[in-house]
């Protein structure tokens, strides 16, 4: 029963308690997964059966995201959604762990690595980004614009009706899927994110929050890229490479960082695991394998 799969909570300071799922034996090396916009731990349920055999499995939800609560004063930047996680991994006693990062899980891990980048074993990248030139257009035009010092409530108001909203929580599970693979992408995923995420103004308020505050992680890039090329740590990047939010130059730049990362492509969209979950895990498991971990 080491392997089963369980939903937990657990409560920090700050009147803050984290959701998050559980699988494998604590005794195996743990394996942290770092979700992504708009989603949940949610977005891993069928990739940890694949890993728990082998790993101690730990997907939490981020403050804004699946279960997760916080207290109202809670200020959504990534800043804080680190300091969060390294809450999180304290309170559990983890000081040690390979990262599968996605998505908004790439700054958190980054800034994690930062602050202790011996903590951190070996990195798998799923279209999660370091570089400039991984930022997809036209996706992120819009976005940037609340990056400005003068953005406006206008501009602010233009992402809310482009980006929060059923259809659009749709389009991030199918763009770039090919044909023949949409029957497999599970409609409850994306209906689930929107209504758990960005249903009401209130939750979409915290996601615009969370879009203003990506900007300070790109003025960090320089940063992540400094802590890579310092640790040579091991890391698998495998994008889908259709996805159009961050996009395939994003994964090829880690080799100019990192000599030895493995740099692989899967025929998907953003949430690759919709549709790749069997090839992912499989290089997956290989890559950690081979670097003994």
């Amino acid at each position: 029963m080491a392997n089963q799969t369980t939903y937990n909570n657990i409560s920090l300071a700050g009147d803050i308690n984290i959701s998050y799922i559980a699988a494998g034996a604590a005794t195996l090396p743990t394996l942290l997964l770092l979700h992504g916009f708009p989603s949940s731990s949610n977005q891993y349920r069928n990739l940890i059966p694949l890993l728990s055999p082998y790993y101690h499995i730990l997907a939490p939800d981020f403050p804004g995201f699946g279960l997760t609560t916080v207290p109202s004063s809670y200020a959504y930047t990534f800043e804080n959604l680190a300091a969060t996680t390294a809450a999180f991994l304290a309170a559990l006693g983890i000081t040690s762990y390979a990262a599968y990062i996605f998505d908004y899980g790439a700054p958190v891990l980054f800034r994690l690595a930062l602050r202790k980048p011996e903590s951190v074993t070996a990195i798998v990248s799923q279209n999660g980004n370091a570089y400039v030139e991984g930022l997809g257009h036209p996706f992120w035009d819009i976005i940037e614009a609340l990056w400005t010092p003068n953005a406006t409530a206008a501009q602010r108001e233009t992402v809310r009706d482009a980006y929060l909203n059923l259809a659009a929580t749709k389009w991030q599970y199918t763009h770039g899927v090919p044909e023949k693979d949409l029957p497999r992408v599970d409609p409850a995923a994306w209906t689930l994110d929107y209504l758990e995420n960005e249903g009401t103004k209130e939750k979409q308020d915290i996601q615009l929050d969370l879009f203003k505050s990506y900007g300070t992680n790109v003025e960090i890039y320089p940063q992540f890229q400094e802590y890579l090329r310092k640790s040579q740590v091991p890391l698998l990047a495998i994008w889908g490479k259709g996805d159009p939010i961050f996009v395939p130059p994003g994964a090829e730049a880690f080799k100019r960082d990192l000599p030895d990362a493995i740099v692989k492509f899967v025929d998907a969209g953003h949430f690759a695991l919709e549709t790749k979950v069997d090839e992912i895990a499989a290089e997956l498991l290989e890559f950690l394998k081979k670097i003994k971990y």
